[in-house]
């Protein structure tokens, strides 16, 4: 039987935060100084998410998306690429950076597996980049994604984070820039995960608003002829057909009845939404021992619990207390 939920879901797609650790701070992510990150050893190991993962498969996982906190700085990912790549069934590995380290990293990436790669970058401006992320860096995220380019990855795509008051200037750069480069532009409605609490619907810049910047500074955009109906993003191509725009409209157009994820934090929580207020301790029933058929008796518990969507735009709306970064983007 597929992981099934009482509304007729059907989850294939696994996100594996390994770490909530990262080298830059993004307001809408983390708090700027004094995180308290988790001791290491309460981290799955590669051989704990590799087990986890062949439980899942006969669920009928097939895709995976490896995240974070910032999932380069985990020493060695390649090496659990290279575990998850050996799984047959396994259909889709990706991963999601910002950047920083992918130079360095994306050849023995490419070469264990990996085949795709988002990188999150929310200004071309590094003045810009700097107020977002709190820290220096932005020549080495361009750097990164040229390198990914370079070894192979296609498309590379470009997450960036969409807020009122501060990115409006950004948008027809990001469209400029990808009919100039090649990648992939996905522009991420801002998210209630800032560790501060300070989101406010009054701070997203929307998807219309987006498109008719676009349409105003360059030129209209179509929609892809062929799209994953459970893909979070709306996909679009300027009208002569170079520069290809993603939208995630997560707040303007919820997309939970259309979703097929569930995911793992780096301690071992599995979580059904992105939005879940419980959590199951996988991690526990892991070095316990417990048997393969208990662990995948608790996920079929955890999805078929999951609630019709993350209600934003509801009066019933409750943030998660995690953040993004010890969640997993």
């Amino acid at each position: 039987m597929p992981l099934l939920d009482s509304f007729g879901r059907v989850h294939t797609n696994l996100r594996i935060s390994v770490t909530d650790r990262c080298n830059i701070r993004c307001f809408y992510c983390m708090p700027a100084d004094n995180v308290q990150f988790m001791n290491r050893r309460e981290l799955l190991t590669f051989e704990e998410i590799e087990r986890f993962v062949r439980i899942s498969v006969p669920l009928g996982l097939r895709k995976i998306r490896l995240t974070g906190g910032e999932p380069l700085v985990r020493r060695d990912l390649h090496r659990l690429v290279e575990k998850l790549a050996a799984i047959p069934e396994i259909e889709d590995i990706g991963l999601t950076t910002n950047g920083i380290l992918l130079a360095e990293q994306a050849q023995e990436l490419f070469d264990a597996g990996l085949r795709r790669i988002n990188v999150s970058l929310d200004a071309l401006d590094p003045v810009k980049f700097e107020k977002i992320t709190r820290r220096t860096g932005y020549e080495k995220v361009i750097e990164g994604i040229q390198s990914a380019q370079r070894v192979g990855f296609d498309p590379v795509k470009v997450n960036a984070v969409a807020v009122r008051g501060l990115t409006e200037d950004e948008v027809a750069p990001f469209g400029r820039f990808a009919r100039e480069t090649g990648v992939e532009i996905r522009f991420i409605e801002f998210m209630p995960l800032d560790a501060d609490n300070n989101w406010g619907r009054d701070k997203v810049l929307f998807k219309h608003e987006i498109l008719e910047i676009l349409t105003r500074e360059i030129m209209p955009l179509v929609p892809m002829s062929e799209q994953d109906p459970h893909a979070p993003a709306s996909e679009f191509q300027f009208v002569d057909g170079v520069g290809r725009i993603g939208i995630i409209a997560s707040v303007s157009e919820p997309f939970c009845m259309s979703c097929d994820r569930f995911r793992i934090t780096a301690d071992g929580k599995l979580r059904n939404c992105l939005f879940s207020l419980e959590e199951t301790d996988v991690k526990a029933m892991l070095r316990d021992n417990a048997a393969d058929a208990e662990i995948a008796r608790a996920i079929r518990e955890s999805i078929a619990v999951k609630k019709e969507g993350h209600e934003i735009n509801t009066a019933r709306f409750v943030q998660p207390d995690r953040p993004m970064h010890s969640i997993g983007g």
